[in-house]
């Protein structure tokens, strides 16, 4: 299960060999916004260190590369312990047949399993919000992450404490990633590092909306993200609950049924319940 995702500067071997352990369920070696520009070559050999030289960590290793110098830095980085790339400011869905046939070159050259390099399109600016739906639907693409920093510039938006002006943004998001049969979106990083309490309701706002993780730039952040993006015992006993309680009444030639509370509960129910099951079971997989 991805809950949340903790982007590293690619220039600080030491802050990225850290970072594995500090609870994230993804660290994203960043080559782009957190890097100045003339550092970017430099970042790339370290980040390729950082894949190369370490056994398999607890959190899954990641790389934002730069737009617009994509293929030097996919390069670079397509590597066995790298488990997908971003793609910054994604607008165009023609841009992931282009990575997706640069990955294939690759694993082929360098003997690793095909399509084993996912992709997560970040989506950063109007158009990408618009063709979010094809963008979903792209080869390699895992799941859909937000920026709202760069979108915000684009539409010409002051977003306030709710974030409730990219609200449309938000919903189209998940809205692409439900319909492409992806899991929940990725939401974007809380920018006031001090500001738990905001980060803690702001991350429950995201988890309404259907987003299912958050990116973070700072690791007093991860605990935080992870508690509230993890299914609670109530809500995982409830999830078992409906399931049995709705097989049940099929097996007895029922549709529908209400629970103990007097709610409905038919087919759409025990689908969210069943999905639910399946990322808290699949996470204890790989725990154990």
């Amino acid at each position: 299960m991805i809950r949340s995702c903790l982007y590293v500067p690619g220039t600080r071997p030491d802050r990225l060999t850290g970072a594995l352990t500090r609870g994230a369920d993804v660290v994203i070696a960043d080559l782009e916004d957190a890097v100045a520009p003339g550092d970017k070559v430099a970042a790339r050999t370290t980040v390729a260190a950082w894949l190369a030289d370490l056994p398999a960590p607890p959190a899954q290793r990641w790389v934002r590369v730069n737009s617009d110098t994509l293929a030097d830095d996919i390069a670079a980085v397509a590597l066995p312990g790298l488990a997908g790339l971003v793609l910054p400011k994604l607008d165009d869905p023609a841009t992931l047949d282009h990575v997706d046939a640069l990955l294939a070159d690759l694993e082929a050259d360098r003997g690793l399993p095909p399509s084993s390099i996912a992709v997560a399109p970040l989506i950063e600016s109007a158009n990408g919000v618009l063709n979010a739906p094809a963008i979903a639907r792209g080869p390699r693409v895992g799941r859909l992450q937000l920026g709202e920093a760069d979108l915000s510039a684009d539409l010409g938006v002051t977003l306030g404490p709710t974030g409730l002006e990219l609200l449309y943004a938000r919903s189209r998001i998940i809205l692409a990633s439900a319909g492409a049969g992806l899991p929940g979106a990725v939401g974007p990083v809380w920018t006031a590092i001090d500001d738990l309490d905001g980060l803690r309701r702001s991350s429950l706002e995201l988890k309404d909306l259907g987003f299912r993780a958050r990116s973070v730039i700072h690791p007093k952040h991860i605990e935080i993200v992870n508690e509230v993006f993890t299914p609670g015992a109530a809500e995982v006993e409830r999830a078992r609950r409906v399931v049995a309680d709705y097989d049940r009444a099929l097996a007895e030639g029922r549709g529908a049924i209400r629970d103990a509370t007097g709610t409905m509960i038919d087919e759409a129910m025990v689908r969210s319940a069943r999905d639910l099951l399946d990322a808290v079971d699949d996470d204890a997989a790989t725990s154990a």
